[in-house]
């Protein structure tokens, strides 16, 4: 299993997708430093930011010990983008989280890729349309509710017989948890769904969830994204830039 001596250099922001990373870190239990990217003020255009991040999302990492040809750590250094990508590379770094077998990890990558392709952004539309848009759309509003409310089911009835999503505690749990976190938001009440708020309460009990939620609060709650129409501006505004 692999040591890290320097820390990781993680490039974030207290989000859903970014809480998946400091979660990582502090399960693991290794080295990390904090460089915040205030996406309500367009940090994530920064051509140094860019150079880790090309799609000007974070979380990104900077991992100084990467891999070497024998695919351990040690190598030169390498950055990875994309919050899913990352849990990967670093559960096979460390061989925590993320299992070998081949069978286990496809449970694993089945459920990461649900929350990257379904999770994630539906409840970021629910979050856009509910809070942010200008103008109440009760159609996206409602379509929007409604699918997080399918996939909080799906969630709902994966954990029936099963005290995690995929076997062991893994990358997918930490995955999902950050973007079940933020439920009132998305119009859903987990009374309505008792194996996912049994899952939820264990998991956000976790000593290193906890510690890793904490990443950056005060940034967030000084940022009042909520009320600060430039900044949404910025967030909901963006184009392809030449």
């Amino acid at each position: 299993m692999a040591t890290q001596t320097k820390p990781i250099e993680l490039h974030y922001w207290p989000t859903p997708n970014g809480w998946k990373i400091t979660i990582m870190l502090e399960e693991l239990g290794i080295p990390y430093t904090v460089k915040f990217v205030n996406i309500g003020r367009g940090e994530q255009f920064e051509p140094s930011f860019l150079k880790i991040a090309p799609n000007n999302r974070m979380p990104a990492i900077v991992d100084p010990e990467g891999p070497s040809s024998n695919g351990k750590g040690g190598g030169e250094p390498i950055s990875v983008f994309e919050s899913g990508a990352i849990l990967q590379y670093l559960g096979r770094k460390f061989g925590q989280f993320y299992p070998a077998d081949e069978r286990a990890r496809v449970e694993v990558d089945q459920w990461l890729f649900w929350q990257m392709g379904g999770l994630g952004p539906m409840a970021g539309q629910a979050h856009h349309f509910r809070q942010y848009a200008p103008e109440k759309i009760p159609y996206a509003i409602d379509r929007y509710t409604n699918e997080c409310n399918r996939l909080y089911g799906v969630m709902n009835q994966r954990l029936a017989d099963r005290q995690f999503l995929a076997g062991d505690y893994s990358i997918a749990d930490m995955a999902c948890i950050g973007w079940v976190r933020p439920y009132k938001n998305q119009g859903q009440d987990l009374d309505d769904f008792p194996n996912l708020k049994r899952w939820f309460e264990a998991i956000m009990a976790r000593p290193a969830v906890e510690r890793a939620m904490e990443v950056g609060k005060e940034e967030r709650e000084k940022s009042n994204l909520a009320n600060d129409k430039e900044a949404q501006k910025v967030l909901f505004g963006q184009r392809a830039r030449a």
